[in-house]
């Protein structure tokens, strides 16, 4: 039985951490949302109140959340663990400038790096199309 409790205590413990973290890393993303629009209102000679400035905080995270999860199913869809550059920009497929800007992103990262660290396999033609660059998804 005390092993039990022991167990529970340690997941308790990891889901507070975690909480603290996803916590740090909103307030986060809220001050640098904010500093950002009210140095783009400055730039352009605007004014934006505080609780407008704070919806655009609350909704750039509530945005990027979403996003995060819809590229993690991309990723599991194609039977990986990490994302990818062409989950990125199926996820920005709606927007077709924005999916054009991060294709020419993805070319330029490309073509800087250098031959000998580029990872060629011998797959189908669809995953030679995929470029090698990727965020780990950890197991949840």
């Amino acid at each position: 039985m005390e092993g039990d409790a022991n167990g529970i205590d340690e997941e308790r413990e990891q889901e507070e951490e975690d909480d603290s973290a996803t916590d740090i890393l909103r307030d986060r993303f809220r001050l640098s949302t904010i500093s950002i629009a009210e140095a783009e209102a400055k730039r352009n000679n605007m004014e934006i109140s505080e609780p407008i400035i704070a919806c655009i905080a609350d909704l750039a995270y509530k945005y990027t959340e979403q996003l995060a999860k819809d590229l993690e199913l991309f990723a599991q869809h194609a039977g990986r663990k990490s994302v990818n550059m062409e989950d990125v920009i199926l996820a920005a497929h709606r927007n077709e400038h924005l999916a054009t800007t991060l294709r020419s992103f993805c070319n330029d990262l490309k073509a800087k790096e250098p031959q000998s660290e580029r990872k060629r396999k011998k797959n189908s033609r669809k995953e030679d199309k995929a470029t090698t660059s990727v965020v780990h998804i950890p197991d949840l």
